[in-house]
């Protein structure tokens, strides 16, 4: 990895955009060389939509024009991903900048007459016989690569509207996004990061880069507290805004449904991935039957820390003194290292995404809070981070390069209209980057204190990716079910769910805090994308499956798990995600799958007091 400008924020600090060196913010001109080249590409897009109603009343006509118009709007469909990353990208370096969100908004709009363009396609296309269109297929093989679209449409018929309604429907997608942008504004925009003075003295400004950073840094128990309090008084101070956000999410949820006719929520999320609700609900109820493991370490956290009073502020600060700062020109090179059991190739791809200034690494004033990877088609893929030189941050740093091969290897593998994958795909390679990067930091560990802080972070790990995602979700289903039910959406009932399931998981191993009860306003994931963190739990169990293959001592049996994971990567949304982890080797169906993750646990957890007691 490339050493030059070398760039280390302290701690407590946030620079300015201008005081970060090139090398570590990205290079957007893969997508667009400027602004006027966006206002090119935006001007095209628009044309495409203008010219793309003129296939309305003519796909019956025969497989040319059907194919024609499936051409369209993969050429529509591939300038969005320049026309929106660019401006989005450039938004989330610094979202006080109004000129830019300006014309992010103005993408939006497009999009909604895009959406508005194309209402009439789906109805029509479901108006021609589907044994027609097969007859087609069977005869044109250029048609026939968009099997599965077709005929993933026709699985959906029953909730698609006519062309009135899908019309409609359309006009109602300039708002679907107001919740989440209002909520962004709230939270990041307009926010004003309070700020606490350490026992040390020193003084932070508790963004939250800086918040996680105390919470998983500093052992002095007070200061834990303080971080924790100031941080959720403010989503305390607004709890009637978020709900009143949050009820905007939930009541569009069900608006949606009802009017495809779905008969929740939940049936309306699933049902286009053609996942049965069961996986969700079963998935709740197996992990509330294994959460014994989860308290077996929280109790001996709360004995190792010495701790007479042991809260939600005092889960992740380190067991042991570990003071180790990881660098982000260190850790680069051991990710590519990591990623050896897939292969050359899988390694060349990470280097190139760190020597190619694919990342946007630190934290600065006004960037978006968290992290992301942003799967640009036509260009590569992006990843957003506020890097902090935490061991958190590097497993986050390994997370979103996972995402981002995900990306590359579909991307250059499908087709545009099969680029894209599912969400419940999703974090799979994302989990198992993490996976691989803690076998390799295990490997390496040269101290019984190492080895406690990963296998820290490796319980950790379970408790926030799946048990704490687990929890999320059923908070989700228990909310979108009041709005199905007719129930009111206030406050106090969204905190009274919310502690009710902190003591459905924990019982009484973790005192209770009366902020914890807010803790739902401050997660992004129910305000912007319903219906998703079940996934990260999903993934998880998935992701244990594949590494059993990965990690196998037969070498042929390790080179088949390895080669059915890059074909799972590579293939994209070619077809639903549970076949396509089928065909991987995991049955979510199995409820064993998901219990296997509690079980995996209690040896870690085993493990870990094997090694306390030394």
């Amino acid at each position: 990895m490339p050493t030059l400008d070398t760039f280390r924020p302290e701690p407590g600090t946030l620079p300015t955009r201008d005081e970060v060196p090139a090398r570590y913010k990205w290079d957007l001109t893969s997508i667009c060389t400027s602004w006027d080249a966006w206002q090119g590409s935006y001007k095209q897009l628009d044309a495409a939509i203008a010219a793309f109603p003129a296939f309305q009343g003519t796909l019956a006509k025969g497989s040319g024009q059907l194919l024609a118009a499936f051409k369209a709007m993969d050429e529509m469909g591939a300038l969005s991903y320049r026309v929106w990353y660019y401006a989005s990208l450039h938004y989330d370096q610094d979202q006080r900048n109004n000129e830019i969100n300006a014309r992010r908004q103005q993408v939006q709009i497009l999009f909604a007459r895009q959406a508005q363009a194309s209402s009439w396609f789906n109805p029509e296309v479901l108006a021609i016989p589907i044994e027609t269109i097969r007859g087609w297929m069977d005869a044109n093989t250029d048609l026939a690569l968009y099997r599965f679209a077709i005929e993933s449409l026709f699985h959906e018929q029953e909730h698609v509207l006519d062309e009135q309604g899908e019309r409609l429907m359309s006009f109602a997608g300039r708002f679907n996004s107001v919740p989440y942008d209002s909520y962004s504004a709230l939270t990041t925009a307009d926010v004003k990061f309070p700020s606490i003075t350490l026992g040390s003295g020193t003084k932070v400004t508790l963004t939250y880069g800086q918040y996680r950073a105390v919470l998983e840094t500093n052992r002095n128990q007070e200061d834990r507290a303080n971080a924790y309090r100031i941080f959720h008084q403010t989503f305390a101070d607004n709890q009637n805004t978020y709900a009143a956000l949050y009820n905007g999410v939930l009541q569009r949820d069900w608006f949606h449904a009802r009017a495809r006719g779905y008969t929740t929520t939940l049936d309306a999320a699933l049902h286009g991935n053609n996942i049965p609700t069961s996986v969700v609900e079963n998935l709740i109820a197996v992990t509330k039957q294994g959460v014994e493991p989860l308290r077996r370490y929280h109790r001996l956290r709360r004995r190792v820390l010495g701790l007479s009073s042991y809260r939600l502020f005092d889960v992740f600060v380190p067991l042991v003194e570990h003071g180790a700062r990881y660098p982000y020109d260190e850790v680069g090179a051991w990710i590519v290292d990591s990623v050896a059991p897939l292969g050359k190739p899988y390694q060349q791809n990470v280097k190139s995404a760190f020597d190619g200034q694919w990342i946007d690494v630190f934290e600065n004033s006004g960037k978006r809070s968290g992290a992301y990877s942003a799967p640009v088609y036509g260009a590569h893929p992006y990843m957003l981070l506020n890097y902090n030189e935490t061991l958190d941050a590097v497993f986050t740093l390994a997370h979103e390069m996972g995402h981002s091969m995900h990306t590359l290897l579909s991307h250059q593998t499908q087709p545009f209209v099969y680029a894209g994958y599912t969400i419940f795909v999703a974090e799979v390679p994302s989990t198992l980057n993490e996976a691989l990067f803690l076998d390799l930091m295990l490997d390496r560990a040269r101290s019984r204190e190492e080895r406690i802080v990963l296998l820290q972070h490796a319980i950790d790990s379970i408790a926030s990716t799946f048990y704490t995602q687990v929890m999320f979700a059923d908070y989700e289903l228990q909310a979108h079910r009041l709005v199905e039910h007719d129930q009111p959406v206030t406050a106090d009932v969204l905190n009274a769910i919310y502690s009710s399931l902190l003591e459905a998981y924990y019982g009484d191993v973790i005192d209770r805090e009366e902020l914890s009860q807010f803790t739902w306003a401050r997660i992004p994931h129910f305000f912007s994308t319903p219906y998703y963190v079940y996934q990260y739990a999903t993934c998880f169990a998935s992701t244990a499956r594949l590494m059993q293959g990965i990690r196998s001592t037969d070498a042929g049996a390790r080179q088949d798990a390895v080669n059915r994971y890059l074909n799972l990567l590579k293939a994209g949304g070619s077809d639903y995600p549970m076949n396509l982890l089928a065909r991987a080797g995991v049955d979510l169906s199995q409820p064993e799958t998901v219990s296997a993750v509690s079980a995996g646990l209690n040896g870690l957890v085993a493990r870990l007091e094997a090694e306390l007691t030394m």
